[in-house]
């Protein structure tokens, strides 16, 4: 068995890779740990999204934790952001979401929160997988007296809509919106919340039955909400993807609003009220080149991380920064959250839109998007690696680079899960950009495949 936690908690297919043997280890292992950090019992909430095998997952991992003589709290279905809210709020000593995003419904996976809502720290991750794989003993079962109990918490779902609601400070009244749940978590939240805010909602794939979760909806299947704003004329349209924390928009002429320039309608409206601290975004290094342009035009520092959530809210702490997400919709407000949260984004934009009283295809012309073409390659292991020293591919990129004379950019890098080379390169000129990327993707053929 490799290693545990990948970089957004432990994933793979149910019942193969996620087994209910993995995740009661896991509770068992991560009460232990709990336990040994506080000296005390700990009290754990566990939220799920609404795949198939959550329920199964639920019951094994509050087992695990009980048997250890933790004291478990279900939420229900919720989205990952709840989980993250509720962990502080509820007193908690950790927070376990049960779900696997925007996979399809036969994956899932189980991440951690600590107490203060951010992702569990590396140290104990590495103390909880050593216990599961076996390189340290996990401490004897305790006695019928000492074990944990489960208990439900009933206003969850209703403290989660109240928190987002706080955030907002105008009424949506007069806004017609279509909110696309994926069949997943928000289906539980987004009407009740984009209601009592003002909104006239229309719901589309909010009806979950376990298997349909994200399956051809929310934010990675964008076609049926493009479809359905430009037929019924709403203001605009909203995509999660199965546990809510990301969204990305449709404007009324059914334009797709990806994160980024999500980023640039509420980061420059948080530096016009003086709220967006540093005056700095974080982005990745995926981040759109029309993005990064927008921020200098408009006095915004902008900083790049490597691609990934985790990794841009890494920085918004190590920093104090406020803002900052990716162009896959996981955007971050550090006052409000300690996580990328699709129904807090979705109401900040929204009332946006209303307080300026414009239209979203109007708001997002303070962002130009630069064209951006990718070609993954199949390479060896070995190539994964070689690219950054192999001569005619550092050549190749050095030209690429050039020709693009400062208005575009050129990105190799490896893939974390499969055995491929990615290049993106990004400028104006879109056939210029294609001829660029399949220039270099032919020298890494000949070079490293």
């Amino acid at each position: 068995m490799g290693r545990l936690f990948g970089t957004d908690g432990v994933r793979g297919v149910a019942n193969h890779d996620l087994t209910c043997e993995l995740a009661m280890k896991l509770g068992r292992a991560a009460a232990a740990v709990l336990i040994n950090k506080s000296n005390r019992h700990p009290r754990v909430i566990i939220g799920k999204d609404t795949r198939l095998s959550s329920d199964m997952l639920e019951n094994a991992m509050a087992a695990g934790l009980c048997s250890v003589g933790a004291s478990v709290v279900l939420l229900g279905v919720v989205p990952t952001p709840a989980v993250a809210y509720l962990v502080e709020k509820y007193k908690a000593d950790a927070g376990v979401m049960i779900s696997a995003s925007h996979n399809s419904y036969e994956y899932n996976g189980i991440k951690i929160f600590s107490g203060d809502g951010y992702k569990l720290p590396d140290d104990l991750e590495e103390r909880i997988e050593s216990l599961i794989l076996g390189e340290a003993a996990l401490p004897p079962l305790p006695a019928d007296s000492d074990l944990g109990t489960v208990s439900y918490a009933p206003n969850a779902l209703r403290d989660y809509i109240d928190h987002v609601k706080s955030t907002v400070h105008f009424s949506l009244t007069g806004l017609e919106i279509a909110l696309d749940c994926a069949n997943g978590s928000s289906a539980m939240t987004a009407e009740t919340l984009f209601t009592e805010l003002g909104a006239k909602v229309h719901m589309l794939h909010d009806e979950p039955n376990g298997t349909n979760i994200n399956d051809n909806c929310g934010s990675t299947h964008m076609e049926s909400l493009v479809e359905y704003v430009k037929t019924h004329k709403v203001d605009a349209g909203i995509a999660f993807d199965g546990d809510a924390d990301r969204c990305l928009a449709v404007d009324e002429n059914g334009e797709v609003i990806d994160g980024d320039f999500i980023m640039a309608i509420c980061g420059l409206d948080m530096k016009s009220r003086g709220k967006l601290n540093k005056d700095c975004i974080v982005g990745t290094i995926m981040t759109n080149l029309g993005f990064v342009k927008c921020c200098e035009a408009n006095g915004i520092h902008f900083e790049a991380t490597k691609v990934g959530d985790r990794y841009v809210l890494e920085e918004m702490l190590l920093e104090n920064y406020s803002f900052g997400g990716e162009q896959s919709g996981h955007v971050i407000f550090r006052d409000f959250a300690t996580t990328g949260d699709g129904q807090l984004t979705a109401a900040q934009l929204l009332s946006i839109l209303k307080q300026r009283e414009a239209k979203l295809s109007s708001l997002k012309t303070v962002m130009e998007r630069y064209p951006q073409t990718m070609v993954n390659i199949k390479v060896s292991p070995e190539g994964k690696l070689a690219f950054h020293t192999d001569p005619k591919v550092k050549k190749a990129i050095q030209q690429a680079t050039a020709t693009l004379n400062g208005e575009g950019r050129v990105i190799v890098r490896p893939s974390g899960t499969e055995p491929l080379l990615r290049v993106m390169v990004e400028g104006r000129d879109l056939t210029l950009i294609e001829k660029l990327a399949n220039d270099i993707s032919e020298v890494i053929k000949e070079e490293l495949v």
